[in-house]
């Protein structure tokens, strides 16, 4: 049809010229096909005003007395279609909640579920939500495992069992006890359904507003700029300026590669493994050495000590291979929960290696 060439401002700007055919084919189209899957989970159509109908319209007259301006502010990097979507959602969850004339009436297991919708970058949120959980809150290393095969990688209480060494019923009283006092307070203090339009951010999303610049207050550093952030180096006086791994990498040039934590499985299910396994060609179930523009160190094994073996390992293949940049992430530093300080001082030796690039202060 004609009008799925349109570009995002196109037909944002039909919207609000009222044109009907945009509005009928974009707005309550992507609407629709966002209430069918919220309808499989919540079985929206049988419950009074919760039909499309009513859920939609009540969607294009928030946007209309905002002037369509939320959607203008969804990142360049995800598509109108998954940010309308996004904002659908949050309808359909505020909904919910009116329906069932209480707050938390809601389970977590549903409000989980208004997350898992493939192929979009809802999912891809829900992830670094977690990822945000496990980096800030008061959990060890068994907490995080646990959370985050659960709840990122999709696995049952009796795999986490068997990985953990111990049994179902001690993982379901962890996991009920996490979710209880940590993970669903945290959803709810955070990520509360109101009708604001979420932050639906894809892994390319890190770039500063002009906006944001220009209002940065007198004294405070602006923020970095993306292309500022990616080549970041440590300025040294009376030294050459030494490149450092920026924390967002978002894109690699031909001869780069991402260095990351890994498990020795090689389910990149979550923080920079996640990203390696969505970007930069990691392979699943592959948790060890060179795969597309990644390179995996095994993390998640044991102590400190079973991880230098690989890190002695990277290191040594980087030197056969100067052809190529190997940014290093912080490995070991998030989901497996080891500190900088613990893992910094295994890659000493990388300091003199060329084309090894690693975290600041590492």
């Amino acid at each position: 049809m004609y009008y799925q060439r349109l570009s995002d401002d196109e037909i944002i700007e039909g919207f609000r010229e009222g044109d009907s055919n945009i509005i009928r084919e974009y707005f309550y189209g992507d609407c629709e096909a966002g209430y069918r899957l919220f309808d499989q989970r919540y079985q929206l159509s049988g419950k009074q005003n919760l039909d499309f109908m009513s859920l939609a319209h009540q969607y294009a007259i928030y946007l209309m007395e905002h002037n369509w301006k939320p959607l203008e502010d969804h990142s360049p990097e995800v598509s109108l279609k998954t940010w309308l979507i996004g904002g659908f959602r949050y309808v359909v969850l505020d909904a919910l909640k009116w329906y069932h004339r209480e707050y938390g009436s809601i389970t977590f297991e549903d409000y989980l579920q208004s997350f898992d919708m493939k192929g979009d970058n809802l999912r891809l949120q829900f992830n670094r939500i977690v990822e945000d959980i496990c980096d800030h809150a008061p959990l060890d290393r068994w907490d995080r495992l646990i959370i985050t095969m659960m709840l990122i990688r999709g696995f049952k209480g009796k795999e986490v069992a068997a990985e953990c060494g111990i049994t179902p019923s001690a993982v379901s009283q962890r996991y009920n006890k996490l979710k209880d006092e940590i993970i669903v307070p945290y959803f709810r203090k955070n990520f509360d359904m109101d009708l604001d339009m979420p932050e639906v951010m894809d892994e390319r999303a890190i770039v500063m507003s002009e906006a944001m610049l220009e209002e940065a207050p007198m004294g405070m550093p602006a923020p970095m700029a993306y292309e500022d952030m990616r080549m970041s180096k440590t300025e040294v006086p009376g030294m050459e300026k030494k490149r450092t791994t920026p924390e967002f990498i978002t894109e690699l040039q031909p001869n780069e590669i991402f260095v990351f934590g890994s498990n020795l499985k090689g389910m990149h299910g979550g923080g920079a493994a996640y990203i390696a396994y969505r970007k930069f060609g990691a392979i699943m179930c592959q948790g060890v050495g060179l795969q597309g523009q990644s390179y995996a160190i095994p993390t998640m094994q044991g102590g400190v000590e079973t991880i230098k073996p690989y890190v002695d390992e990277f290191i040594q293949f980087a030197k056969e291979n100067k052809n190529l940049t190997f940014l290093v992430t912080r490995i070991g530093c998030g989901i497996a929960g080891f500190t900088d300080n613990e893992i910094s001082p295994l890659f000493e030796k990388a300091h003199d290696v060329e084309n090894i690039v690693l975290p600041p202060n590492w």
